[in-house]
């Protein structure tokens, strides 16, 4: 009697995995295929960076044109209130008073533009002997110093990049972008002053930060541009007052 080699023996391991591996990667391309409907699943993971800045600066835009119209609405409403409330008069009186300091009136008067920007790029792509691509960048520490130095020589008012600066206002760099109120600027930065344009040389020669800004401008080809103008204007502060967070310590 013929009797087949396979009969009687016991199956191996891999007779019975083999099986359970195939059921399980057909489990595994059939929840892949249904999660990713015909797309990439990995690319529609991925957002841009530039997607959700440019979706901010659209957001942005339209919080900002609310609060102009709000704005006007309250402006309206104190006023009608003021004609026929004292009260009401003479602490508008006071709040007008003290928005020059709050920066909340433009200025106008003689100053200084000061532009920052990144080292050009050289057309075969390489890079100056020694340096690293960060050190052809502005960065967050250099316009905080051209900043300081600008309030250090008395400035009347700061604007960078056309928006005003106020006591709660943050410079802030992420790579060569600045974020400055909610609002994202590529450079080149510039910085306008309501001020003396002697006092504000002598005090950026003063900045020991100013100094390694200029050996960089030196070394790598930045540009650190400051011009005397003998008419400035600085914008009023448009943005909210109303403060997140404070720290009393």
């Amino acid at each position: 009697m013929f009797r087949s080699p396979l009969r009687g023996r016991r199956p191996s391991g891999w007779s019975v995995l083999v099986p359970v591996v195939a059921v399980a990667a057909g489990l595994l391309f059939a929840t892949s295929g249904r999660t990713a409907q015909g797309t990439d699943l990995r690319a529609g993971e991925v957002t841009q960076l530039s997607e959700l800045m440019e979706q901010r600066d659209a957001a942005v835009a339209r919080l900002g044109r609310q609060l102009t119209g709000l704005e006007q609405r309250v402006q309206l409403l104190t006023q009608e209130a003021a004609t026929s409330d004292g009260a009401v008069a003479e602490a508008r009186a006071v709040g007008e008073a003290g928005a020059p300091s709050a920066g909340l009136t433009p200025v106008e008067g003689s100053g200084v533009v000061i532009t920052l920007d990144d080292a050009p790029q050289r057309s075969d792509g390489s890079l100056p002997g020694g340096a690293r691509p960060d050190d052809l960048v502005i960065h967050q520490s250099d316009v905080q110093a051209v900043v300081n130095a600008v309030w250090a020589a008395g400035a009347d008012g700061v604007a960078v990049m056309d928006q005003r600066l106020i006591s709660t206002s943050a410079v802030r760099c992420v790579g060569n972008t600045l974020l400055l109120q909610g609002r994202t600027y590529s450079p080149p930065f510039v910085i306008t002053a309501v001020a003396d344009a002697a006092a504000v040389e002598a005090a950026l020669d003063a900045s020991p930060q100013i100094a390694v800004l200029e050996q960089a401008v030196d070394a790598f080809g930045l540009e650190f541009e400051v011009r005397a103008r003998p008419q400035v204007t600085v914008p009023a502060y448009d943005d909210g007052l109303t403060l997140q967070y404070a720290d009393a310590g």
